[in-house]
């Protein structure tokens, strides 16, 4: 059983069913031979049990099938009318047709059982022939199961069992066991044994059971408030310290999380079921477009709640859609390019981190960030002094917004700039993201991250000014604690905003009262300060609350009509106290500030000093080292990002190092004496400056820290590149002035064609 395939296994199920409809409706249509519902319905039945066995190449079942299909139709044409002979044929071939599919389960073929005579009667009435004076029809009986087992078993031989089913043939009625019995072929205790074998035996349609979706969208239900009492008694068994109720709450809690495991794995279903209905579209869609495209499918049997996967049908029609008619290029562009004439498409699903991911990528054109940036400023979408801080990502994902459309002309596919805002709302309506990345002439991926399920859901519980609000778990990164003045010294500023170094990289922090407009404690007042560090898309933060509580199975409920146009709240839960908890949106948190979507380790651009003055007393410095024990310190405000670069993305020209920073060219510059990325490095560490005009990356080893700087503590030489030294972190450290010394480290930097001065690629 385990080892059938599934698709025979729906078939063996689906089967079953039709034939113990067809048993009733044959003898039903015996009483009322000219009911013309009843022989539609079972022409219908015979015709879908013949089409699956032909793609399932099963030879003998579709040639039994086939015949009984062709009498029926004469019958349902009313070509033929309705004879006890016909009907005693039709339950026949019923009978055969289990017997086949009896043998398909067992061993996944048909058998060696003929049934030429029974396929040349029914042709014979099929042609309206009466069967020959003296022949006795006599039905098809396969042996009875309990002399297989107990030949299986030992306990007679197949000899005996012929003998004791001749004795049926020809009057005694007693079961075969207590025939063998009584012909001492066997015992009376074998016989049981095998009776009890035989019920353990359960058929592929025993084993299951079809049940309406409603009934399952209420048994969720019902389990959601399973859940929600689960919740209070654990909770009030704590409380209250009764050793016998806290026993008997943890058991609740046993049995209520095996259950909730169970009904999930009810309601969840492949994703192929989805899938499967794609090829059509893509083909109807290719040849209305004029192109030829493969289909490439990975994890299609990746589950997923019901409810989600309705959810994400018109979503995930809608990127392939676009990925066939705006990706892959017509046949005669791609040759040009050097492609095969046919377009691929793939699409993949899978699990990680208790969320689904699927991917849908084409092998097309690409994204131009030049277009789309020309299209979103010609449409208003954005203006055209914040394009130029736009990364090329950010720029990329500009086709999310509402109205954006690169169509020339308007065609039933596309061309209206309404769909993919659509697409991205609807995904993150059940918590879900979208994401897209792209190669100028190598395709398109869609990156979509959905919830395994929405009812019920893990989660954080946070305090923020006195209010418990939830977080899913799997949003969930770590949790950091601060005490003391040592720890809080650990949050600095760049630019104004709040970060922390954590591991090495600075972590962008969000205040939780503050992003709700709600009264808490001032937190530079705090001794110890609480960071949960979450994940919205590719980017991480900190939340800083108040407290943190534990983590629990929640109920998600929606919002009432006050709160549902509040964008950072996900709905509501009720805890086990039986008080109301809001649930955030983090991903929705991150886009109020201004965080997902940003890239990597940001430094937000200031203005930049004229000339190169030092910066004045107090100003804030990005300090690194470059090499041989030496430390420099940059003016945080000539800083507009923090980078890494893979060794593989440095190219060279003209002598110089160079990288493809969105659609420019960053030149790299390494100063005096500097050793750069060490051989061993993987990656290139680069501090990305503006300076006279233009943005240069200048290479360092390491970040070490940001500190509060002053006037130097001596002066330095004209033509040095230094505005001076001063001691920071306990040792002397050169203040970088990069007027001087990055054209001292490159004087023909300005040559190149790269980066113009700009806050962000």
């Amino acid at each position: 059983m385990e080892d059938l395939d599934e698709i025979i296994a729906e078939f063996l199920v689906e089967s079953h069913e039709n034939l113990d409809q067809l048993d009733s409706d044959l003898v039903a249509l015996e009483q009322d031979p000219t009911s013309r519902p009843l022989l539609g319905a079972i022409f219908r039945t015979i015709h879908t049990i013949k089409g699956t066995t032909g793609f399932l190449e099963f030879g003998r079942l579709e040639a039994l099938t086939h015949a009984g299909e062709s009498l029926l139709s004469r019958l349902r044409d009313g070509e033929l009318r309705l004879t006890g002979e016909i009907t005693g044929a039709l339950l026949t071939m019923v009978d055969a047709i289990r017997a086949l599919l009896a043998a398909i389960e067992a061993t996944g073929q048909e058998g060696e059982a003929d049934h030429g005579e029974l396929i040349a009667t029914l042709t014979r009435l099929q042609q309206g022939a009466a069967a020959p004076a003296g022949q006795r029809r006599r039905p098809a009986a396969p042996a009875p199961p309990v002399g297989e087992v107990i030949v299986e078993h030992g306990g007679a031989t197949e000899d005996d069992v012929r003998l004791a089913m001749t004795a049926q043939d020809v009057g005694d009625l007693r079961p075969i066991g207590e025939i063998l019995v009584g012909q001492g072929a066997t015992t009376p205790g074998e016989v049981s044994l095998a009776l009890e074998v035989q019920a353990e035996r359960r058929s592929v349609a025993d084993g299951s059971i079809r049940v309406d979706v409603d009934r399952l969208d209420s048994l969720m239900r019902l389990m959601g408030e399973l859940v929600l009492t689960r919740n209070q008694s654990v909770a009030h068994a704590a409380a209250a310290g009764d050793a016998t109720l806290v026993r008997a709450s943890a058991r609740l809690n046993l049995i209520t999380t095996e259950l909730q495991e169970v009904v999930l794995r009810m309601r969840m279903q492949p994703i192929d079921n989805l899938w499967n209905k794609l090829p059509r579209v893509i083909r109807d869609l290719g040849a209305a477009c004029g192109k030829s495209v493969r289909l490439e499918m990975e994890g299609r049997e990746t589950e997923l709640d019901k409810t989600i996967l309705e959810a994400v049908k018109d979503p995930l029609t809608h990127l392939v859609r676009n990925a066939v008619d705006h990706g892959i290029e017509p046949p005669q562009d791609r040759l040009a390019a050097g492609k095969d004439e046919q377009g691929l498409l793939v699409l993949r699903a899978f699990h990680e981190d208790g969320q689904v991911n699927l991917q849908v990528r084409d092998d097309g054109a690409g994204i131009d960030p030049a277009v789309i940036a020309a299209k979103a400023l010609q449409g208003g979408l954005v203006s055209a002094e914040d394009l130029p801080g736009m990364s090329e990502r950010e720029i990329v994902n500009l086709i999310f917004l509402p109205g954006f459309s690169t169509a020339a002309t308007v065609t039933n596919v596309s061309g209206r700039g309404v769909g993919m805002d659509v697409v991205k709302s609807n995904l993150e309506k059940i918590g879900g993201a979208i994401d897209v990345s792209s190669v100028i002439g190598a395709g398109t991926t869609f990156h979509v991250k959905i919830p395994l399920t929405l009812a019920i859901i893990p989660a954080l519980t946070v305090l923020c000014a006195g209010d418990r609000y939830a977080i899913p778990t799997v949003n969930l990164a770590q949790l950091v604690r601060l005490e003391g003045r040592q720890g809080l010294a650990g949050i600095e500023r760049v630019a104004g905003a709040p970060v922390y170094r954590l591991r090495g990289k600075l972590l962008p922090l969000v205040y939780l009262d503050r992003e709700l407009e709600v009264t808490g404690p001032e937190h530079a007042a705090r001794d110890t300060v609480l960071i949960v560090v979450l994940q919205a898309e590719d980017r991480r933060f900190g939340l800083v609350v108040d407290g943190v509580l534990d983590t629990q199975e929640i109920v998600v409920k929606p919002l009432s009509s006050q709160l549902e146009h509040v964008p950072v709240y996900a709905g509501a839960t009720i805890l086990g106290d039986g008080s109301v908890a809001l649930i955030l949106d983090v991903l929705a948190l991150a886009q109020r500030a201004h965080l997902a979507g940003a890239g990597r380790e940001p430094a937000r651009a200031a203005p930049a000093h004229a000339g190169g003055a030092p910066p004045p007393t107090g100003a804030a410095l990005l300090v690194a080292s470059v090499g041989r024990g030496r430390q420099i310190a940059i003016p945080l405000d000539r800083v507009t990002r923090l980078e890494e670069f893979p060794a593989g993305a440095v190219e060279h020209a003209g002598g110089r190092e160079l990288v493809q920073y969105g659609a420019e060219i960053l030149p790299l510059v390494r100063l005096a004496g500097s050793g750069g990325a060490r051989a061993d490095d993987d990656a290139l560490t680069v501090v990305v400056c503006s300076t006279r005009g233009r943005t240069v990356g200048l290479v360092v080893d390491a970040i070490l820290d940001i500190v509060e700087g002053g006037p130097p503590g001596h002066g330095a030489p004209q033509g040095t590149g230094l505005g001076g030294t001063a001691v920071v972190r306990r040792r002397i450290t050169e203040l970088l002035d990069l007027e001087q010394a990055v054209p001292e480290a490159d004087p023909q930097l300005d040559e190149l064609p790269g980066v113009p001065g700009r806050g962000r690629p």
